[in-house]
């Protein structure tokens, strides 16, 4: 299975089937279809809004977890007994939107991040929904990447083949991965380039609101210092207005140099997952969600949608709420 890299890749990371698309990408981008085709039965638009509004009904557990609007807010909480609820939970309301967003565009954009967040997103690769969404509608793309080869273990787009996108068949011309053959800078520039030029294609969609990409989905996760993608709490990058994707070379956290979406643009995607498990994470989702008397803004606080923001949270890390 080939990845668009904006350099096309295998997740074989066979060396032989990558093709350069830096400053030439419009003539060499990979061709990608969008005609809608028949969504599955199971998941009619009307389900959507109907599950939306009463998201968890998996287990007797799952049926005493919580989904509380934030006053004023756009904002949901969804807690859960365990892990494993979490992971159910999360497999259906991906599948619902996948649903949503083929039918309304013929096409679903989903950006992923990396840690426990792929994790998370096993019950997709399972039954019944390995066999029911329209993968082939799908188009991946990462928040943030260490600036590391593809086949490295801190590799973001590794940690997702090995545990999602071998197992789902997503068309291999739809998942973008950095160019792994630049500088930090460069993958940088890249990337936004390939962005831009999906935005032209109409295959992103472009928010009425800010003018940046709008992206169907971001599934997201949180580190213990309330860090997301790679925006990183006292960085200079947390107030970056005007790119769409930038580098940072000093990362507090190893590898040093990556790339990451800025808040502008994660801020405009219709729909942001924030999913968070453990006990090591509680004290910044507490403060993230503005239950803390913390004085600093996290990087975390800073998280909304244009559409609606869910967080996923079991029991370990809502534990502080």
């Amino acid at each position: 299975m080939a990845s668009s890299t904006c350099a096309t890749t295998s997740l074989s990371l066979s060396s032989s089937l990558r093709t350069n698309l830096s400053s030439s990408r419009t003539s060499r981008a990979p061709l990608i279809s969008l005609r809608v085709s028949p969504i599955f039965e199971a998941l009619s638009f009307k389900s959507v809004r109907t599950n939306f509004k009463n998201p968890i009904s998996a287990s007797a557990s799952a049926s005493a977890s919580a989904s509380a609007r934030m006053a004023g807010q756009n904002k949901k909480i969804e807690k859960f007994e365990t892990e494993e609820e979490v992971a159910v939970r999360l497999a259906k309301y991906t599948a619902d939107l996948s649903a949503k967003f083929v039918k309304e565009r013929g096409a679903f954009t989903v950006v992923l991040s990396g840690g426990s967040l792929i994790d998370a997103l096993r019950k997709l690769a399972e039954a019944p929904y390995k066999d029911s969404v329209d993968w082939s509608k799908w188009h991946v793309f990462w928040v943030d990447e260490r600036v590391v080869k593809r086949d490295h273990v801190d590799s973001n787009y590794k940690l997702a083949l090995d545990g999602f996108l071998s197992k789902v068949p997503i068309p291999p011309g739809q998942v973008y991965a950095i160019n792994d053959a630049l500088s930090a800078e460069g993958a940088a520039d890249d990337y936004e380039t390939c962005l831009k030029h999906l935005v032209q294609r109409n295959v992103i969609a472009t928010s009425k609101t800010t003018g940046f990409p709008k992206f169907d989905l971001m599934l997201l996760g949180m580190g213990p210092d309330g860090h997301l993608a790679s925006l990183f709490p006292g960085h200079p990058l947390v107030n970056e207005k005007n790119r769409w994707v930038t580098c940072i070379k000093d990362s507090p956290k190893p590898p040093p140099e990556r790339i990451t979406f800025t808040f502008p643009v994660i801020n405009s995607a219709a729909y942001n997952a924030m999913v968070v498990t453990g006990e090591g994470k509680a004290s910044a989702v507490c403060t993230a969600l503005g239950k803390s008397q913390h004085s600093e803004t996290l990087p975390a606080q800073l998280l909304s949608a244009e559409d609606e923001l869910t967080w996923f949270l079991d029991k370990s890390a809502a534990s502080n709420l």
